[in-house]
């Protein structure tokens, strides 16, 4: 017998036989295949999740165990990529509609909106299971919901704590928020089972949130024109529609984002007006011009006053917020008042407002509910989301969180 010189073990050198794998060739190809299933199982995850359906939006809680399951910080990035990108995926087309452009302006935006939200993810991500990687992806949650990472914080998954636990408030994030962690560690089977558990029972009993008595929102189809038509016809149209609610007997009405357009002292003396001897109160979208840009609000109308009640806290960016105008010199943009004003008050009613990029991200709305508030107020000029489920997100988004803190919700878009 010829002893073996060449210092291989035999199972080694058996491995090395012509038409046998290494066990490392072996890993390789199996690692590709699970990061390609973890991507694929992302984007599925972004999709349905940010589908628009309220009900769905819970499988957006398998993502944090997705994440975890990533085989490598590389891998990690793709996944949180995917599903983020997944969930926007109306963002190149919206910016197609809203600069008239064609759709690659719309996909660098894109891909520069998810820039925040992957770096945070692939730097918390670690190969250690375990507690360490539940505080890790802690940490990821709160700089994704929260300034200056959370501006472009859309698609985060506590959102679905009001469609998971209805009714729980504050007890139903921290329930959510332990799901989640959970969700990163071996554990997560057991995690899975028990949210999935309440989430099929929130769906046999799904009840929509309720309007406010003698409240009601309206919804628009001007499109475009909405707020840049201030001709003495738009703003009647409006005032009789107003006038038609009040006589069902509405006491307050809610108009979209933008309808008033630019509010000034002859607008509101025209609706004070327009709305003389009625007992209707009207809170509708306006713009303020300011020395250095201006203010996206809402405004309130009755027929002894008018006045500016809301000026929104973080406006869309880039198309509207462009911090880097003030920073040259140059001015203009929508001014952002990023923790200002998180209630304001409807008679003796006290509102959380939302209006439309607030009702993506997480802090503006945890922000009004610290406050108690009686009522959410929700309000959006979508004609540019023409093609795509913004829209429909908004509201989804919007109607979670009231399930979640048993609010009654008025919504109010323009389409």
């Amino acid at each position: 017998m010829i002893p073996d010189t060449s210092g291989r073990s035999p199972t080694t050198a058996f491995s090395a036989l012509p038409g046998r794998s290494s066990p490392s060739i072996r890993d390789h190809i199996s690692d590709r295949w699970r990061s390609a299933l973890l991507i694929v199982a992302s984007v599925f995850c972004g999709s349905l999740g940010w589908s628009g359906n309220v009900l769905a939006l819970p499988v957006v809680m398998i993502f944090p165990a997705l994440w975890a399951m990533s085989p490598s910080r590389r891998v990690a990035a793709l996944v949180s990529a995917a599903y983020f990108l997944a969930a926007s995926r109306g963002l190149p087309q919206g910016v197609a509609n809203f600069f008239s452009a064609d759709l690659w302006p719309g996909f660098l935006l894109w891909f520069a909106a998810s820039a925040s939200f992957v770096a945070v993810h692939a730097v918390a991500w670690t190969t250690h299971p375990g507690i360490g990687r539940a505080v890790r992806y802690l940490v990821a949650a709160a700089l994704t919901g929260l300034p200056p990472f959370g501006i472009t914080g859309w698609a985060h998954p506590l959102t679905a704590a009001g469609v998971v636990f209805p009714g729980w408030g504050w007890w139903g994030l921290l329930a959510t928020a332990a799901g989640l962690l959970v969700m990163v560690t071996r554990y997560w089977p057991a995690a899975a089972i028990g949210l999935g558990g309440f989430w099929l029972w929130s769906a046999a009993t799904w009840t929509e949130p309720n309007l406010p008595e003698r409240w009601r929102g309206v919804d628009l189809e001007y499109g475009q024109t909405l707020g840049r038509d201030g001709s003495l016809e738009y703003h009647r149209d409006l005032i009789a529609t107003v006038r038609n609610a009040a006589g069902e007997g509405v006491r307050v009405v809610v108009l979209p984002e933008s309808t008033l357009g630019f509010w000034t002292p002859t607008v509101a003396r025209l609706w004070q007006e327009g709305l003389n001897e009625l007992e209707v109160t009207v809170v509708a979208g306006a713009t303020v011009i300011k020395g250095q840009g201006y203010d996206n609000v809402m405004v309130v109308v009755g027929s002894g006053a008018a006045g500016i009640l809301y000026k929104e806290r973080m406006p869309v960016p880039v198309s509207m917020w462009q911090p880097w105008l003030r920073w040259t010199g140059e001015g203009g943009g929508a001014q952002e008042h990023l923790f200002a004003n998180p209630v304001v008050e409807v008679g003796t009613t006290r509102i959380a407002p939302l209006i439309c990029y607030e009702q993506l991200i997480l802090w503006p709305v945890l922000q009004s509910m610290l406050h108690s508030p009686g009522v959410i107020v929700a309000t959006g000029n979508g004609w540019w989301t023409e093609g795509t489920s913004i829209v429909a997100i908004q509201k989804a988004s919007v109607t979670a969180w009231a399930k979640l803190f048993q609010l009654p919700v008025v919504m109010a878009f323009n389409t």
